[in-house]
């Protein structure tokens, strides 16, 4: 599991829909949920918490997209085995992960040292912890 320290800036609710948003390392993020824990407001710090499975990587982005989590981020390290490959990439402070198939490796040629996109739907996306 990946974790992004973070900074509520905003909590919307309809019903038992919530869309938080997040200002994590001067770039914002999103997320929704269906349960919030009570003491949360805006200013809280937070940790937050994707699995590296849940993370997918973009090369020469352009254009619109619903996903509103686009981290700007530098691999670090690229370890592929026979099916899938671990790519490690700086975000926050914190070195995070993204698990995609050794073809996309390939195919997009990620090399360390290289800026890429980690998207991360809001959907997929939760606080794992309120500090």
């Amino acid at each position: 599991m990946n974790h992004i320290p973070a900074i509520i800036t905003d909590i919307k609710s309809v019903d038992s829909i919530n869309v938080v948003s997040f200002m994590a390392e001067g770039q914002n993020m999103r997320m929704m949920a269906l349960e919030l824990d009570e003491g949360l407001s805006i200013g809280s710090e937070v940790i937050l918490g994707v699995k590296a499975t849940h993370v997918a990587l973009a090369k020469s982005l352009n254009g619109l997209m619903s996903i509103s989590n686009q981290l700007d981020v530098c691999i670090e390290r690229v370890d592929s085995g026979e099916l899938l490959s671990s790519v490690k990439f700086r975000f926050a402070g914190t070195v995070l992960e993204s698990i995609i198939t050794k073809e996309s490796v390939l195919r997009m040629e990620l090399k360390e040292g290289e800026n890429v996109i980690a998207l991360v739907k809001s959907s997929e996306l939760s606080i794992v912890e309120v500090l």
